[in-house]
């Protein structure tokens, strides 16, 4: 019912040489799968070189952050329009590294996610608990409060795009992976409390993924629970032959 997503985050990674090199080596290895949507998400800088790049495939260009006003005095920032402008269809909002180093908070994910609606982005709405918060207990607490926020204000219609990536923070780009109960208990956690906010009927269409160190090796695991619906993957998106391995994960 759910159609898998499976998204890179090339994070700080990647000129646009590199990123079309990367491009040229992904394409042919994911050719012909049509029951995976695949996405990837490179800097700013590369967003406009990679359209060219990817027509002709089934990949999906996201950036990994938006600003919520449109234009104005807002130095360093990039709006919706301007995304789109790139050639972006997908964003990614409130990941972790944003929250830890740059500021960001349930707040400003909210409106980050009304506007990149309003500006007809996907939102890759990301959430999560840190070891602190899992070792006192406080995962569904942290969760809840996250996904409230970030969903606050939405309409069912206006939610219906939306999707969740739930990525323990103790799990990123540190090897450490949340054992599939773990992920598949957080994940049923998170789509109770949407259903909570919007009726079961609309958590049922959402679609959340995980991330936290995904690879070829563990993805199939955590793809057979049946509330994870794909993974935002960094480190292992950043080669072709790896990342195509887990977009294949079904095979």
């Amino acid at each position: 019912m759910r159609k898998p997503v499976i998204a890179g985050n090339w994070k700080l990674y990647k000129t646009k040489d590199e990123a079309l090199a990367l491009i040229e080596e992904l394409a042919p290895l994911v050719a012909g799968v049509d029951n995976v949507e695949v996405v990837v998400a490179p800097v700013f800088t590369v967003l406009p070189a990679l359209p060219a790049a990817l027509a002709g495939t089934s990949i999906s260009l996201a950036a990994q952050d938006v600003f919520w006003e449109e234009e104005g005095a807002f130095t360093g920032e990039v709006s919706p329009r301007m995304l789109l402008d790139a050639g972006a269809s997908h964003v990614i909002i409130g990941h972790s590294e944003r929250r830890q180093y740059f500021g960001e908070t349930d707040q400003t994910v909210n409106k980050k996610i009304k506007a990149a609606l309003k500006g007809a982005l996907v939102p890759i709405f990301c959430i999560g608990e840190t070891l602190e918060a899992r070792e006192a207990g406080d995962t569904f607490k942290v969760l809840e409060r996250q996904v409230q926020g970030g969903l606050e204000g939405l309409s069912e219609t206006q939610l219906a795009p939306v999707i969740i990536a739930y990525e323990p923070v103790w799990a990123i780009g540190t090897g450490k992976v949340a054992t599939d109960e773990q992920a598949q208990e957080a994940h049923a956690f998170v789509r109770g409390v949407v259903a909570k906010m919007f009726g079961q009927a609309a958590a049922d269409k959402v679609r959340i993924l995980y991330g936290g160190s995904v690879k070829p090796d563990n993805v199939k695991g955590l793809m057979s629970c049946a509330d994870i619906d794909g993974a935002l993957v960094g480190g292992a998106s950043l080669k072709g032959a790896s990342f195509a391995s887990i977009v294949r994960f079904g095979e």
